[in-house]
């Protein structure tokens, strides 16, 4: 389902990066470390008709992937900004291929083609889900829970989001806190829809243990092993009943293309940031979708900027599994729009409003924002 019908150029003038830092609800824990403050870049397309707004989604250390804030800052301060200032009037949908000289940063990329959409649409007056080709008004909404201090205060954390109406859950494990944890949370609560989400933590050594978590039932098993072990987790899902899903391994359509061909995957993860961009996103979902491969929306912990966006590709009629579109408050007491995402019956709204749907609350921002810089034609 390509885009049905491209957005608009812009007369792009400038580009305004922030890096934001912004204290979290409470600590977030997976194999690869413990966040406090989510650390995050926001982009301010600056046109002649008015501006669009993007994320960057990046951590502060090089420990989800290879990027990084300051990283990310400094390409698309000192070469992908530039590029795209080279035209002067600029489609949307060419920015990936004016940023595909740049190798890598992807994420960069993501956040650089979201705010020249977000600009176009708002331009047009065009909710970016129509734009998308959504199909839903509504999305469901699961929670990913980080690791706790024990298996007790994961299950009271989890019944906590399950009495706020979340539709399914994530748990966070790691060697030495998986096979005790899932068994608490399923024995607490049943048949609810349960995952769980290693994030890269494990090896084929591991092998007996991932596939304990077989009596589970659980919906999937996120990225076991490494990003680049498309063999191994070939090996590892013939060897479990428990579909295994991809989230790190899949940075593109020729990612997602050669894990199904291995049989490496039979659920994928779709996260924009991570394959550079929404229309990647929609084109690995397009794929997934003519293939019969479920695929959901996943999260990076993302501002109301992000978390619009994610609501609005989550939309697409190949999602079919829910993603971690959560409401705002999971993570920030504040967020920088006015109007926060919020549960709804176990589900996120989709803006309907141009462009993102959101508008950006100016003092919230400027609290947030530890360094800032604009390139300017």
């Amino acid at each position: 389902m390509p885009i049905a019908r491209p957005a608009a150029s812009v007369a792009l003038e400038g580009v305004e990066l922030r890096v934001l830092q912004i204290p979290l609800v409470s600590p977030f824990t997976t194999s690869f470390g413990t966040e406090h403050v989510r650390e995050v870049i926001v982009v301010r397309a600056l046109t002649s008709d008015g501006e669009g707004w993007g994320e960057i989604v990046t951590g502060a250390a090089p420990l989800y992937s290879s990027e990084y804030t300051q990283g990310a800052w400094d390409v698309a301060l000192r070469w992908m900004i530039p590029a795209l200032l080279d035209r002067y009037t600029l489609a949307p949908e060419d920015v990936a291929t004016m940023l595909r000289p740049f190798v890598g940063h992807r994420m960069a990329k993501a956040g650089l083609e979201l705010a020249v959409l977000d600009a176009a649409l708002r331009a047009e007056s065009r909710p970016l889900g129509e734009y998308l080709g959504a199909v839903r008004t509504h999305v469901p909404s699961g929670v990913s829970v980080g690791i706790q201090h024990d298996p007790a205060a994961l299950v009271e954390a989890v019944g906590g989001y399950l009495d706020e109406g979340y539709v399914r859950i994530k748990i966070k494990i790691k060697p030495g806190r998986d096979i005790a944890d899932t068994a608490a949370v399923r024995d607490a609560f049943g048949a609810i829809p349960l995952q769980v989400d290693a994030n890269s933590a494990y090896t084929l050594a591991d092998l007996d243990t991932l596939a304990e978590l077989d009596r589970f039932d659980l919906l999937l098993i996120e990225q076991p092993l490494q990003e680049d072990d498309l063999v191994d987790h070939a090996t590892l899902a013939r060897r479990l009943r428990t579909p295994v899903c991809l989230d790190e391994s899949i940075v593109s359509e020729k990612a997602a293309v050669d894990a199904m061909a291995l049989g490496a995957a039979s659920v994928i993860n779709v996260k924009a940031g991570r394959v550079g961009g929404y229309l990647e996103a929609v084109a690995i979902h397009d794929l997934c979708r003519d293939a019969g491969v479920p695929v959901w929306c996943g999260g990076m912990l993302e501002t109301g900027i992000g978390r619009a966006a994610n609501a609005a590709l989550a939309a697409l009629p190949g999602f079919t599994l829910p993603g971690d579109v959560s409401a705002a408050s999971r993570f920030y007491a504040r967020d920088i729009v006015t109007e926060p995402a919020v549960l709804e019956d176990g589900h996120v709204r989709v803006p309907t409003g141009p462009g993102l749907g959101v508008q950006i609350d100016p003092v919230a921002l400027d609290d947030f924002t530890i360094a800032r810089e604009t390139v300017r034609r």
